[in-house]
């Protein structure tokens, strides 16, 4: 669960950029970058919250393994690479208005950094109907 280096992942040479039209459709944030919600296949839980650039996107659809910009690091890193709780991509959605990801994974290890299954541990309370 370490947050070392990560090694950057080869991708094929051929796909050097993200396919145009897919490209075309994201709305990023003015960091470029756009909401990856990952979700586990087979169960439905939602994992995580990362975040991709063209780049990560690319590399995400090219391997298979979930990779992401880590905003904090500034650099890329592919889930589990590190830790061994990898994220294999079954699915990427795109939603309707562009601007966020759905990427349906089969997780192996914990998903968050904290050593927990998912991120969302943490429920608020809700406050009574007035």
């Amino acid at each position: 669960m370490g947050w070392g280096r990560i090694q950057t992942v080869p991708v094929p040479e051929t796909e050097t950029t993200l396919d145009p039209a897919i490209a075309a459709r994201l709305k990023r944030n003015p960091d470029g970058l756009v909401a990856a919600i990952v979700q586990e296949h087979g169960t439905g839980d939602v994992l995580m919250l990362g975040w991709m650039d063209d780049e990560a996107l690319r590399r995400t659809l090219a391997t298979g393994r979930a990779t992401y910009w880590s905003r904090s690091r500034q650099e890329y890193w592919v889930k589990g690479a590190t830790s061994g709780h990898h994220q294999h991509v079954k699915h990427v959605s795109l939603d309707c208005d562009g601007d966020a990801l759905l990427v349906t994974v089969v997780q192996t290890g914990a998903a968050c950094h904290n050593g927990t299954h998912t991120c969302f541990t943490d429920d608020l309370p809700l406050q009574e109907e007035r």
